[in-house]
């Protein structure tokens, strides 16, 4: 009988699947997408439909058309449709968001190689490429199924209204999302039990939503702004919580996470605070994605035993 098996990694496994993981995402989601509902009306409704069903129908025919082994039964699709859903507002079109899921789904993550090999978040490219081509159209939304709000938080989003002499909303208010934005991304309360959830669960950890989060609470700081409405409004919470935490396009080491969210923060507070546009959680995002991999290589812990490569041998791999 053998006492010893040797065999390369990974050699600890567990149960959790891919489909378990990305249906705790989806369930940390449920009230977001609950309170998106209440907050903007039934259009915000169609707008997740339409995009979730967009996204499985274009992987699905995606793997058909190029032989593939069918993939939408791990729900990635799925996630991906919701996660982009709750990033638009309701004067974006039925058929303007089912553009940016394929998008999404099609360009950004199947193209690529499918799930695992995508270098930027597939729901934040579609974001992206729909800011780009309806830019007019992707303006934040208001509140339309709750009662008369006062005119103050009827109009422009906090983030927007901060510069100019507007008044703001209160903090109850930007904790319940009674104010303008994207359909998914005003409700705190709703993001941070979801945030929650994901961290008992242990699908996500605290170094990147933290870190991220209280980068941008130090910048409004020092800028001499409410880091209240910083972290309480516009995409800060989603971004931080479900966006940047994606396992493809984050590091895997801790002080990679560390340094992932305190890189996104420094641009989110740079565009925000210098900048014309006043949310900056997608772009800080998606320019960290593409650094990931250096931060990684940076960070990643050195096998015990190894030599050190010399001098030389790095730079033959740099070249």
């Amino acid at each position: 009988m053998n006492q010893l098996t040797v065999s390369s990694s990974p050699h600890i496994r567990s149960a959790r699947t891919t489909q378990l993981v990305m249906l705790d995402v989806i369930i940390a989601l449920l009230p977001a997408t609950v309170s998106a509902v209440v907050i903007f009306g039934w259009y915000s409704l169609a707008l997740i439909a339409v995009c979730v069903g967009v996204s499985v129908l274009s992987e699905a025919l995606f793997n058909i058309i190029c032989k593939k082994e069918q993939t939408v039964g791990d729900l990635s699709a799925a996630l991906t449709g919701l996660i982009l859903a709750l990033n638009l507002p309701t004067s974006l079109a039925l058929w303007q968001a089912a553009i940016g899921t394929v998008f999404a789904t099609v360009v950004a993550k199947c193209l690529f190689g499918g799930l695992g090999k995508n270098f930027v978040n597939p729901a934040l490219f579609g974001r992206m490429v729909l800011f780009v081509s309806f830019a007019d159209f992707m303006s934040a939304s208001n509140p339309s199924a709750l009662p008369v709000l006062p005119d103050a938080f009827t109009g422009a989003t906090p983030l927007a209204a901060m510069p100019t002499s507007q008044e703001l909303p209160s903090t109850l208010q930007l904790l319940f999302g009674l104010h303008g934005g994207m359909i998914g991304e005003t409700c705190a309360v709703a993001l941070i039990v979801g945030g929650i959830y994901l961290l008992i669960r242990r699908v996500i950890t605290w170094h990147i939503p933290v870190t991220f989060i209280a980068t941008v609470a130090l910048g409004a700081l020092i800028a001499n702004q409410d880091p209240i409405v910083h972290i309480l409004s516009g995409g800060l919470l989603l971004g931080a919580i479900f966006m940047a935490t994606d396992y493809v396009t984050s590091p895997a080491t801790p002080w990679g996470k560390v340094i992932f969210g305190v890189g996104c923060g420094i641009i989110t507070v740079v565009i925000r605070i210098f900048g014309n546009y006043p949310e900056g959680v997608s772009f800080a995002i998606f320019l960290m994605n593409i650094l990931c991999p250096y931060v990684e290589h940076w960070t990643v812990k050195r096998p015990l035993g190894t030599a050190k490569k010399s001098k030389k041998a790095k730079d033959g791999e740099a070249k």
